[in-house]
Order: C-alpha cells, then structure tokens, then sequence
C-alpha cells in the first residue's frame, strides 16, 4: 500500500506532466469556446456549469504544474483566459459575450482554490530530508 502511495505521490509531483496537460487544457477550452462545429463530446445541459468545470480543471492543473506559484499570479491568468475567450466570442457570429461566463470562471476557479488531497505547497527541504543513517 505505501508503495501505490508513494506512486500516486510521485505522479502529483511530476511537474513537466501537468504543465504538457495544462498547456492541451488551454488549447482545448480555447478551441472548444470558438468552434461552430457540434461535437460528440460531454457536456452539461447549460454553458455556466461547462465554464464552472473547464476553470476548475484549469485551476487544478495550474495547482499541480506549478505548486509554488503565488494564487496572485494564475487566479488573474485563469480570468483574463476567460475574459480573453469571451471577448474573441463577442466578435465571432455563432456565440456572444457574456459576464455571467466569466462569473461561472470565476466560480471555477474558486471551486479549484479549495484545498485537495495531493495539492500541498512545497515546503523547504531541511535536516528532516536527509537520508536515515544506517
């Protein structure tokens, strides 16, 4: 069991996977917000609870690829994505611009702020690191 443990760890602490998961995540969503086309894919009933779950993936992800980052930094990245989708969507015939998306970011966002098993933030190494003497 500790080994599955130790594993399951070991994954939540490979940065450069979830930095390549959110970086296909942005191109995704981004996609997915400006296409006209009808796609067989899963999704909710109303647009507000596909932007609350696509911004608490993107919030999580950011969380896991960069857990040393500052909330400062990425809580503003995440709304400008989304405020910078809504702003292309604005200009496209086939969707329209809308704050209550942005708000449902928002939303998402917080919901991927709240504290998760695995999510920790990196302490500084100390004596308690070290190797065990034999």
């Amino acid at each position: 069991m500790a080994t599955l443990k130790n594993q399951l760890l070991a994954l939540l602490n490979f940065q450069p996977l979830w930095r390549t998961a959110l970086i296909l995540s942005v191109i995704g969503v981004g996609y997915l917000a400006t296409t006209s086309n009808d796609y067989p894919i899963p999704s909710a009933s109303s647009d507000k609870v596909n932007h609350l779950i696509a911004f608490f993936e993107l919030t999580i992800v950011t969380r896991l690829a960069w857990p040393q980052l500052r909330v400062l930094w990425y809580v503003p990245a995440l709304l400008g994505f989304g405020l910078g989708i809504e702003a292309v969507q604005a200009n496209l015939p086939y969707r329209d611009f809308s704050f209550a998306d942005v708000a449902a970011d928002g939303a998402g966002i917080l919901i991927g702020l709240l504290p998760w098993p695995g999510i920790r933030k990196p302490r500084k190494r100390d004596l308690r690191d070290s190797p065990e003497i034999l």
